[in-house]
């Protein structure tokens, strides 16, 4: 089984505030950006220098975000890459873990960890062809 880490997401109020603090502050850098009109949000890749491979992803919703809590507690989830998603989900459901989004469409999943962290998982390279039980399978509680 491959699982490469990818990143670790949090939401932000405010970008030019974030990117000063974890950018001017913390001395990370900016090493990608999607601006996604339609979607009507933004996800800024900070990595420290020569480690890209240990992103922060901040996400910024442009028309606000009332779910963010004002007690610093914006953390987002995990994110992993994985050479085989349905392989893992079935893992992870066999061992009883509850496939919060399923793999429904060969790419991307999330589940909770037991201190209900939300873990996205991400498949390698091209997404799978879809099949079931995933392809059918309803969403369960939030992730």
């Amino acid at each position: 089984m491959t699982l490469t880490y990818l990143h670790t997401m949090v939401r932000v109020r405010d970008v030019e505030q974030s990117k000063a603090f974890y950018c001017d502050l913390l001395g990370l850098e900016e090493t990608r950006r999607i601006d996604n009109e339609a979607g009507r949000f933004s996800l800024i890749f900070l990595s420290p220098p020569g480690q890209e491979n240990a992103a922060v992803e901040l996400t910024h919703n442009w028309d606000g975000d009332d779910a963010l809590p004002d007690d610093s507690r914006n953390f987002g989830h995990l994110a992993y890459r994985v050479g085989n998603i349905y392989e893992l989900c079935q893992k992870l459901m066999d061992a009883g873990v509850t496939i919060n989004r399923p793999p429904r469409d060969g790419h991307m999943a999330f589940v909770r960890s037991p201190d209900n962290i939300s873990i996205e998982l991400l498949q390698e390279g091209d997404a799978l062809p879809p099949q079931e039980p995933w392809a059918s399978m309803e969403n369960t509680g939030s992730w």
